[in-house]
């Protein structure tokens, strides 16, 4: 029996224009509604994704015995279409796919490229001083080549079971023949703040009809996007990056509106997604698995876990006053490590095992004082000399999880960076702006920032999708979407999960904490409000604003599947 999970979406009028201003000015993608969501459960193949139709995708692959692979193929398509603002085939991935087969981890990095023309100054200015936020994102100067179509072929064609043109049927007839835009999507679009739609457009002209948002309910269709998919259903990558459609991602990036970039053809055709190694720490009786550089995800998340498991025992939960220091410790040490020493570890060094192993975290943990917050952290003593990194790395992000039939697991996120991307849309589809996750600023005081600009690199990245082995096996998948609150957000989650053992429809609804190294942000309207007067009290700088995650988590106990989907988004669970 296929289940669904029960949503009740808020009425788009309560977006208030007062409560808006309140957002921070890089929370884009920021809650504008609120669900109520159940535990779903299952005993063969399950999908959560952050969007019905694409859900509804993945189910029908899994429903006919596809992999894993091939249900998120179909939901990624779909989320293209019907949640533009968070992932597309213009952004690039990072997946954790566990094969029941092998029994064996592997991880796809599918995350964009730099252009061969890009050097550290790319966001310099002709005054010397360099671009800030506004001046980056809009345009095609910080759009990198995507790997999503790159990357699913390449798993595809490694773990993949059903053909791979039956993964664009669902998204190419909502394509072509319409789909009610959401709540959520009008919300977004109606807060007006991506500074790309300032200009005109062919993504102004879609999502701003008539110079107004596209409104709740209404159905809209998109030809172009169907023609694209049937185009690489039919040459698969190579109908992606090479001939008139890469041809047309170039002209449009090249001579766009903003600041134009100096893509090219080679950059297209050169591009390749890679298997890398996963990166995985231990937890309580777990491994916590989750991606390598470029991403900064699963090192993150696991000196998180470290830190806090050195000191659990003085805090009674992680949702008390003494638990949120903690945990507020534990993450600036992290983002402090981060800061300074994680990039793309193609082109520089990055010591993941010195950064994980337990005499460092022993160290690092050693700094914490349970009744005083320490103040901005300092990176930790490695053998490696960086200047810290001045990234935007804006929240705008999906997160999936599915297990299949076949005892197969998938964990994946996937990026267009800012909600929008860089506004550049072509062939029916949004561009990333991922290159602005890169260090605006290449040095300081005499020293290279890792995460700086580089011909052909990836920019660091936050994105944590994450798989939990107990005696070499799954039990749970888990990821979210958040820019750099990812690393919090799915930290927060796992500990509560794997700690203190609550319910997977609690871990996702409770409230939300975050720390980067920068203040305490607690979720407005959660219970966490409550404990502001003492956290101020051991010297915290508190923000209390609306945050964004958007978990997807499938677990397995006693032989069957739970799964649940974020309150704060439109997300939904099938199963079987």
């Amino acid at each position: 029996m296929i289940q669904y999970k029960l949503f009740t979406i808020l009425a788009a009028a309560s977006l208030c224009a007062p409560c808006i201003a309140k957002t921070e000015v890089r929370e884009p993608e920021a809650t504008v509604s609120i669900a109520q969501s159940k535990l779903v459960s299952a005993d063969k193949w399950m999908a959560a994704t952050a969007n019905p139709h694409a859900t509804e995708a993945a189910a029908k692959q899994l429903k006919n015995g596809g992999s894993v692979i091939d249900a998120a193929l179909a939901a990624q398509l779909t989320l293209t279409l019907t949640e533009p603002q968070s992932s597309g085939i213009g952004g690039g991935f990072f997946m954790l796919y566990w094969d029941q087969q092998q029994q064996q981890l592997f991880t796809v990095d599918a995350r964009e490229t730099a252009p061969a023309s890009a050097t550290p100054d790319l966001f310099k200015k002709p005054d010397g001083s360099y671009a800030n936020w506004f001046e980056a994102i809009v345009g095609g100067r910080s759009v990198g080549v995507p790997g999503v179509i790159a990357g699913f072929e390449l798993a595809h064609q490694k773990w993949g079971k059903l053909p791979w043109q039956s993964s664009f049927s669902h998204a190419r007839n909502l394509a072509e023949n319409g789909f009610k835009v959401s709540p959520r999507l009008h919300g977004l679009l109606a807060r007006r703040l991506h500074p790309g739609f300032k200009f005109e457009s062919k993504a102004t002209d879609y999502f701003y009809p008539g110079g107004e948002p596209l409104a709740a309910g209404t159905l809209i269709k998109n030809p172009e996007l169907a023609a694209t998919y049937k185009l690489i259903a039919k040459e698969g990558a190579k109908g992606f990056y090479q001939g008139q459609l890469a041809q047309k991602m170039v002209a449009a990036t090249n001579h766009s509106h903003g600041s134009k970039g100096n893509i090219s053809l080679g950059d297209f055709k050169g591009y390749s997604a890679l298997v890398r190694e996963p990166v995985c720490s231990g937890f309580l009786v777990y491994s916590v698995c989750g991606m390598g550089p470029p991403s900064s995800g699963g090192i993150s998340v696991g000196q998180i876990l470290a830190t806090y498991e050195q000191h659990a025992d003085k805090v009674p939960s992680l949702e008390t006053a003494e638990g949120i220091h903690l945990y507020s410790q534990a993450a600036r040490l992290a983002f402090a490590d981060r800061e300074l020493y994680i990039a793309d570890s193609d082109f520089v060094a990055v010591d993941s095992t010195s950064l994980l192993s337990p005499d460092y975290i022993n160290q690092r943990a050693s700094q914490v004082d349970m009744n005083k917050d320490m103040g901005k952290a300092k990176a930790g003593k490695l053998a490696l000399a960086y200047a810290e990194d001045q990234a935007l790395e804006l929240p705008s992000t999906t997160h999936l999880v599915m297990k299949d039939s076949h005892g197969n697991w998938l964990s994946m996120t996937s990026s267009i960076e800012m909600a929008f991307g860089s506004s550049v849309m072509v062939g029916g589809f949004l561009l990333n702006n991922q290159l602005t996750d890169f260090s605006l600023v290449p040095s300081k005081d005499g020293l290279m920032v890792a995460n700086r600009v580089e011909a052909n690199k990836r920019p660091r990245s936050s994105m944590a999708p994450t798989m939990v082995l107990k005696d070499n096996q799954p039990v749970l998948a888990i990821g979210s979407p958040g820019g750099s609150r990812i690393i919090n957000y799915v930290s927060q989650a796992l500990i509560n999960k794997l700690m203190y053992q609550q319910p997977l429809d609690k871990v996702l609804a409770t409230g939300r904490v975050t720390h980067r190294n920068d203040y305490l942000a607690l979720e407005k309207g959660s219970n966490l409000e409550s404990l502001v007067p003492a956290l101020e009290a051991k010297g915290h700088n508190i923000k209390v604003i609306d945050l964004n995650s958007g978990i997807q988590a499938i677990e397995v106990k006693n032989g069957k599947l739970y799964g649940a989907a974020d309150p704060r988004r439109e997300g939904v669970v099938i199963g079987q």
